[in-house]
């Protein structure tokens, strides 16, 4: 329970839950500390007193602001009014693809990626990236847009955006798309399927990226079929370029299928290029291995091969992904819902090690924020308590009484009414 305490004072935890990753160390340990919070960074972290504090966490647990590495606000929240028709990822680009020529004006695109964000602040996300549409004439609309969201929102969500756009769609001269992202602080992505051209259209993306310094996020393999397998190109490339800046590459679900001996073989190869990986399981499970009419249950799990990634060094994230839209028809942006549903599906348990570092530090470093490797001084006083004191507690209910701390000040964590998009439906 809080005790009241004088305006600009410094804000006092005591008895936190923190996770021995989350204090820079090893194990499965939960260590009860105090957190003084001077401003808008922590100032210490001590062992627990059991003195009075301004904030009594009662050993509930206490992590950092959760950190979204791969969303896409831009496509939020159209799934009521164009629904997947079966389900598949096929179905998913066609209903996509006819809701964007017929609603995405500016102010369609503001309202749903405003409503997003408002979510995704009310759970506990500090910093977020979302993939924007990238193919004309809608780049025209959305870069616009997010700059307008990131502008609105900073201080509150750290908003990067990066284009998104086929690996066959990509115009031959790559000049103006690489002039819009960058004017909008953006960074560069594409989708890679296995085209016979692939090669040539990758080395061209990632030379140019190199060129001008920018970072690159790909979707890549995001299918079952063994024989895609895009990331050992990415990997190839990276390599040969010796690429100095980031890249990441999500969703990789064709590893899950692989001969073990080819897979090994591309993750070798992700490690020595220093790549870093982001897995979506809530979109996967939804969209992989799902036959049309629901008449045969899915065989295999969505994610990909986390535990053979973190084995050999490799940055592995967890995220988001789609929300209420055809490819996802579900989700809130709730990093607490994709953690608790990542630990089910790809068994981020028995030991958790450092599993929670995957919604928070790991991303931070990804997107090349500072200061959010751990709960320590000087880290930013941005802050997700719990009740739950205990690994089965935090897994067992979705937290919707949870505590959200941003720049040293309890948020009021009311989410949006669905109401507030009713005209986007219109």
């Amino acid at each position: 329970m809080a005790r009241k305490r004088h305006e600009g004072a410094p804000l006092k935890l005591t008895n936190a839950a923190v996770p021995a990753p989350l204090l820079g160390a090893a194990g499965d340990g939960i260590s009860l500390v105090d957190i003084v919070v001077d401003g808008e960074t922590i100032a210490s972290v001590t062992p627990a007193s059991g003195e009075a504090g301004d904030l009594d966490c009662a050993g509930g647990m206490v992590v950092p602001a959760f950190v979204d590495l791969h969303t896409h606000i831009d496509k939020g929240h159209i799934a009521p009014r164009t629904a997947n028709p079966d389900g598949t990822f096929l179905g998913a680009l066609n209903a996509v693809q006819a809701d964007r020529n017929a609603s995405w004006t500016a102010a369609d695109v503001a309202a749903r990626m405003e409503f997003a964000l408002q979510c995704a602040y009310a759970h506990g996300t500090a910093a977020l990236r979302t993939h924007i549409d990238s193919a004309p004439p809608q780049d025209d609309v959305s870069w616009p847009v997010f700059a307008e969201m990131r502008e609105r929102w900073a201080g509150r969500i750290t908003l990067q955006g990066s284009s998104l756009i086929g690996i066959d769609s990509l115009p031959e001269d790559l000049a103006p798309l690489f002039d819009k992202v960058t004017a909008f602080g953006g960074i560069v992505g594409a989708v890679l399927y296995p085209v016979p051209d692939l090669v040539p259209r990758l080395r061209a993306l990632m030379e140019e990226a190199e060129t001008r310094g920018l970072d690159i996020d790909f979707h890549v393999d995001e299918t079952l079929d063994p024989a895609s397998n895009g990331l050992s190109a990415v990997a190839a490339e990276a390599t040969r370029i010796g690429f100095s800046g980031t890249v990441t590459c999500g969703h990789c679900c064709s590893l899950m299928t692989m001969d073990d001996a080819v897979a090994d073989r591309t993750l070798d190869a992700v490690a020595a290029a220093a790549l870093a990986i982001v897995s979506l399981p809530m979109c996967n499970l939804y969209l992989q291995d799902r036959t049309p009419g629901g008449k045969r249950t899915p065989r295999i799990r969505g994610g990909t091969l986390v535990h053979e990634m973190a084995s050999r060094g490799i940055k592995v994230a967890i995220a988001s992904d789609n929300t209420r839209d055809p490819f996802y028809a579900y989700g809130d942006l709730d990093m607490m819902e994709v953690w608790r549903e990542a630990t089910r599906v790809l068994h981020l348990d028995h030991p958790v090690g450092q599993w929670p570092l995957a919604f928070n530090a790991t991303p931070a470093a990804i997107m090349g924020l500072a200061d959010r490797d751990a709960i320590g001084p000087g880290a930013p006083a941005d802050l997700v308590l719990f009740k739950a004191r205990r690994y089965d507690e935090l897994f067992s209910r979705p937290q919707t009484d949870r505590t959200v701390i941003r720049a040293g000040k309890v948020l009021d964590c009311t989410l949006p009414d669905y109401a507030a998009l009713d005209e986007t439906l219109r």
